[in-house]
């Protein structure tokens, strides 16, 4: 690997779950020689300090950590709460070397806070991936601010391609994608468990019905992936007419799953309204 497919110096400043998902798959990546993170406490600072290339550390040690973590980045995440969002962006704009990218991961908080507080012209993006992340499997939305530009946009992007796919969209787009792909690993694994629990209830232990449920999902999704074939023809192939699986079928689909993923979608995307507007 030459120095030009390495990403610039990172912070990531409250590296939790989504955070942490993303740092993982990034030093998986190795495209990330320099990169800091913080915490609030030292124990959770303490679990990633052993990450090759990354320095961890804990708010609780280190007040000015998140200051310090932003001055030395070319690419600043912001991983924290969206209520907590606001408070850290008056904290590091003093400290921002003109022309670092200062990316959210935060659902609901709109580039106009950014704007309204890091000034007019901070190149500022929204990302919203999800947690596959972790394992280089992340789908990732990204909207940009129009003080970005078409770099800055693609070092973004090259950061979040070292953890899955991207999809580029306007702003107005990103909290319905945050319903889809960001919250889609929840339901998932949901149906997961629904489907562990009915082979329980047929009499299978648990660890044997674990294994059946997870890896029927990951064999299916293994083989979505290779064949790039419609979902629909794949479910097709398996549904033998008068068979088994078409009677099982045709229960799931008297039950309205279309509906009933649409009705939580837009659950999803209420409360992703209220989060942008403070409640």
């Amino acid at each position: 690997m030459t120095d030009a497919a390495l990403l610039p110096p990172i912070a990531i400043l409250g590296a939790g779950s989504m955070g942490g998902a993303i740092l993982q798959g990034l030093v998986a990546s190795g495209q990330a020689p320099r990169v800091v993170v913080t915490n609030r406490t030292a124990e959770k600072a303490a679990a990633l300090a052993d990450l090759a290339g990354v320095e961890s550390v804990a708010l609780a040690d280190e007040p000015d950590a998140n200051a310090r973590a932003a001055a030395s980045a070319d690419i600043v995440l912001v991983g924290v709460k969206p209520a907590m969002v606001p408070d850290l962006l008056r904290e590091i704009a003093p400290h921002l070397r003109p022309g670092t990218v200062v990316v959210s991961l935060a659902a609901g908080v709109t580039l106009a806070t950014f704007a309204e507080i890091l000034g007019a012209d901070a190149v500022a993006l929204r990302s919203m991936p999800n947690t596959p992340a972790v394992v280089g499997k992340a789908v990732t939305g990204l909207a940009a601010s129009a003080a970005a530009s078409a770099d800055d946009v693609a070092v973004v992007r090259r950061l979040f391609e070292t953890v899955g796919v991207v999809v580029e969209l306007p702003e107005a787009q990103i909290d319905a994608l945050s319903t889809i792909s960001g919250s889609g690993p929840a339901y998932v694994f949901l149906f997961i468990e629904g489907l562990t629990r009915a082979a329980e209830a047929k009499g299978f232990a648990p660890d044997e019905a674990r294994v059946l449920a997870e890896q029927t999902f990951i064999g299916a999704a293994a083989l979505l992936d290779a064949t790039r074939e419609d979902p629909a023809e794949l479910r097709r192939r398996v549904t033998s007419p008068k068979g088994t699986t078409e009677r099982a079928v045709a229960v799931l689909q008297d039950a309205h799953l279309d509906e009933l993923f649409g009705r939580a979608t837009d659950a999803a995307l209420a409360r992703a309204r209220e989060l942008a507007a403070g409640a």
